[in-house]
């Protein structure tokens, strides 16, 4: 997925534009000149949507990017639409909602908090925390890929969604709880940018087509996930520096 923190997107708008934009069109012209024949699936997000307070997305909703991140995104996904259609590629788009699981950069909002709670730091909630995203566990999501890699429609998108909706606070409460942490450590901050109030997405069609489906619910997988951070600290210790760990990354030169 290239470059994939909106905080940093804001902060460093040109670097989403090299990678999520000339990357992709980069891989699309190296298809088209040297295997026209390989099939290649565009990894998106449900952010190219916008917000959304009811309902959810559909794979023919219109696109409204409200970061930096999400419009690079958006731009890679109609890229890939259109070398579809001219040149017969085979490609298609997925998009998907918010993954967490192991090896996730710890500049995310779960292993940030698991991280900053297991050091006794306070955990920064942008404005109210009642901001809503949609989780899958990230296994499910490669599964979701495989299926569109190997029977996918040229051209076409697909939504990936366990349909987990919960708040962002919701979700630090949670990891505080399976820490043994208070939630005392909770420290409202101000507003990031352009900050989308709800993500949800209708993945109907990759179920009904693809048969595709969701096996890890949120409880055990972010258990899962929590265990895997605790235990892994080798992994994700050499990653950390200020800017990781920074409250509001957005304000940060990069």
């Amino acid at each position: 997925a290239a470059e994939t923190h909106v905080d940093r997107s804001i902060a460093r708008p040109e670097s989403f534009l090299h990678s999520n934009v000339q990357g992709v069109f980069n891989l699309l012209e190296a298809l088209r000149h040297h295997n026209s024949s390989a099939r290649f699936v565009q990894i998106s997000t449900d952010e190219v949507y916008g917000d959304i307070l009811r309902g959810s997305f559909t794979e023919e909703s219109t696109l409204k990017p409200s970061s930096p991140y999400s419009a690079s995104k958006a731009a890679g996904d109609v890229f890939v639409q259109a070398y579809a259609r001219t040149y017969g590629l085979e490609a298609m788009v997925t998009r998907c909602t918010n993954n967490y699981g192991p090896f996730q950069f710890p500049e995310k909002l779960i292993p940030k908090t698991i991280l900053r709670a297991k050091s006794g730091l306070r955990i920064p909630i942008y404005g109210t925390g009642e901001n809503v995203r949609d989780w899958i566990y990230v296994i499910d999501h490669c599964r979701a890929v495989e299926a569109v890699l190997l029977r996918g429609e040229k051209g076409e998108i697909y939504n990936i969604s366990a349909a987990e909706e919960m708040s962002n606070l919701d979700v630090v409460k949670i990891i505080l709880q399976a820490l043994g942490k208070s939630e005392d450590l909770i420290d409202f901050v101000d507003d990031r940018p352009g900050h989308d109030a709800r993500y949800s997405l209708d993945s109907t069609k990759i179920r009904s087509e693809l048969h595709w489906h969701p096996q890890e619910n949120f409880a055990e997988g972010i258990a899962e996930t929590v265990a895997w951070y605790l235990e892994n600290e080798p992994w994700w210790q050499p990653l950390m520096d200020e800017r990781v760990l920074h409250p509001a990354p957005w304000t940060l030169r990069w």
